[in-house]
Formats: structure tokens, sequence, C-alpha cells
């Protein structure tokens, strides 16, 4: 009984100390307030966590870019997904960018061409910041050229393929999340493998196309956006792969994925019981939507960037 009774207790403090050593690492992600860039000539922030004892020089790491959407920021974004999380436990770096706003609203957004807000209508150089702050923590952090990643929703998944788009030679893949294009995009000049996920029930970006919905329908052009199949022809397209992709459905999920050239890949997903929300994540805001429990975007996402690292040229 003794026996039993000790290995029971050794179990228990390995456990503690397994615990702390898990919440140390964490707290190491969430160490330090935002910093800043200047690009432009204005003052750009961002949020940059990484795991403990990263420096230049060391083994190289991948580099994650997670983008808010429209009246977000870096704080909205790194609670809304839970990407700090898994950067700790996966061992990569994550950075959350802002967009730029007035100074008297606070209401941050992406220069995504059609979309959105004081970005779009000042023509914001966010493909241009986005590329410096790559080569700042190029600098800071052990960053492997050929794994670095772009997520982002709404407003954010416009700007990320926006940034798969101009930035094809430095972006291994990109994930947006409840987005969509506007059929006037450029085709990229270099592969980028692409998942996309959109809600059935989103009303402000519509999966079927069409106008812009929700409370911020103003912030854009006006520029119908093109139903969420065109996200994955478009890249399709880029990437030299199948026309017909192969689909399934499991539950609530449907899928469909494309046959690529080696090394490349295009997914697309819709949520039969997700809105405007990111899949598996926290509510974006006390009006949001709820996010969908059939699908951890968060997870699905690091699962494809770690499989699809930029292929040579």
């Amino acid at each position: 009984m003794r026996s039993i009774t000790g290995r029971l207790v050794v179990l228990v403090i390995a456990c503690l100390l397994a615990g702390q050593a898990s919440a140390a690492r964490l707290a190491e992600g969430r160490a330090g307030a935002k910093a800043t860039l200047m690009h432009d000539g204005a003052a750009r922030h961002y949020v940059v966590r990484a795991p403990r004892g990263l420096a230049p020089g060391q083994a190289k790491v991948p580099l994650v870019l997670v983008l808010h959407g429209g009246g977000g920021d870096a704080e909205n974004a790194e609670k809304m997904t839970g990407f700090t999380e898994m950067a700790m436990r996966e061992g990569f770096v994550v950075a959350y960018p802002e967009g730029s706003g007035r100074r008297d609203d606070g209401l941050l957004t992406w220069n995504a061409g059609h979309c959105c807000g004081h970005a779009m209508r000042r023509r914001i150089d966010d493909v241009g910041f986005i590329r410096a702050l790559i080569d700042k923590l190029a600098q800071d952090y052990p960053i492997d050229s050929r794994r670095i990643y772009a997520t982002g929703m709404s407003n954010g998944a416009m700007m990320t393929h926006r940034l798969g788009i101009e930035l094809s030679d430095r972006l291994a893949a990109i994930a947006p999340v409840v987005g969509a294009v506007f059929g006037d995009e450029p085709r990229p000049r270099h592969p980028v493998s692409a998942i996309m996920l959109n809600g059935r029930l989103d009303r402000s970006v519509p999966y079927q196309g069409g106008p812009p919905g929700g409370r911020f329908s103003r912030a854009w052009d006006g520029q119908p956006v093109r139903p969420a199949l065109d996200q994955a022809t478009l890249w399709a397209n880029a990437d030299d792969c199948s026309a017909a992709p192969e689909h399934d459905v499991q539950g609530p999920v449907a899928r469909w994925q494309y046959r690529c050239p080696e090394g490349r890949a295009v997914v697309r997903y819709l949520i039969d019981d997700n809105g405007h929300a990111w899949p598996g994540g926290r509510r974006g805001s006390l009006m949001g939507d709820a996010p969908s429990a059939s699908v951890d975007a968060t997870r699905l996402i690091w699962s494809f960037f770690r499989a699809h690292p930029k292929p040579p040229h």
C-alpha cells in the first residue's frame, strides 16, 4: 500500500511540475508589450510571441503572421485564435501585426483593395509594412525563410489573400478565415499553398458572394465579393492545380481539395454551423457571432502550414 501511495505522490508531483513548465513556457511567450516599427513615415505596431531561448544563429523556426479583423487589434486576434498557445507547444514564432485607423475611433483596418475603412480610403501600404515586419522579425529571431505563413479573419483574411499575391516570394502558405476575393486580383508570381475556411451562416462576408453585410458594410467601397469558391479557384490556378477538386462531407463540414503539383496544396472548407467567427476559437466581440465547435481552425491551419514549406524555385 505504501509503495502504491508513494508512486501516486510521485505521479502527482510530476504532473504539477509539467503543468508549471507548460505555464512557464506560455508566460514566456506572452511576455512583452506592443513593439513599434516605423514604415512609410508612420509608427506601426505589432505583438510577437516566441518560445523560450530563441536567438539568431540557432535552429530555424517557422513564423506565423495572424491578422485581426476590421475593428480589431493584436490582443483581439491573439485571444480569438489561441495561436500563442499553439506556438508555445509547437515551437514557432507568432506575430500579431496591427492595421491602421483614425486616432479618434481606434478602429484598425487593413487595405485589402476594396476593403476596409481608413486603410482602404488612405491607401495605406500594408503590404510594405508586412514585408518590413518579416525582415525585422528575421533579424530578431531565427526565422526559417521557407516557412513563413500568414492567416487572418474577415478584413484580415482579405489582406491575407493580398499578401499571398504580392508577397508570393516570401510566403509559403496562407489561411484566410471567413474572407473573400473580389475577382480583380492579379495572378501571383510564385506558388503559395492555401487553406480557406468560410461559414454558411456568415452574413458579413457571404459565402455565396454579393454585397457586404453586417455592422461594418459601409467600411467597404461597394465592390461585391465573389463566391467563396472563387478564392480556391484563384489559388488552384496560381499553383497549377486541377480544375475539379475532390469533395467530401463530414457532418456540418464540407471540404474541397485540389490535386496540385508536389509541394503545393489548395483546400477549401465550408462549415454549416459557423457564421462570421473563427471556428473553434473565442467570440471576437460581445456582438460577434459564436464560433462553430465543429472545426478547430487554429489546429487545422497549423497542421496545414507545418506540412507546406516554400517549394524551391
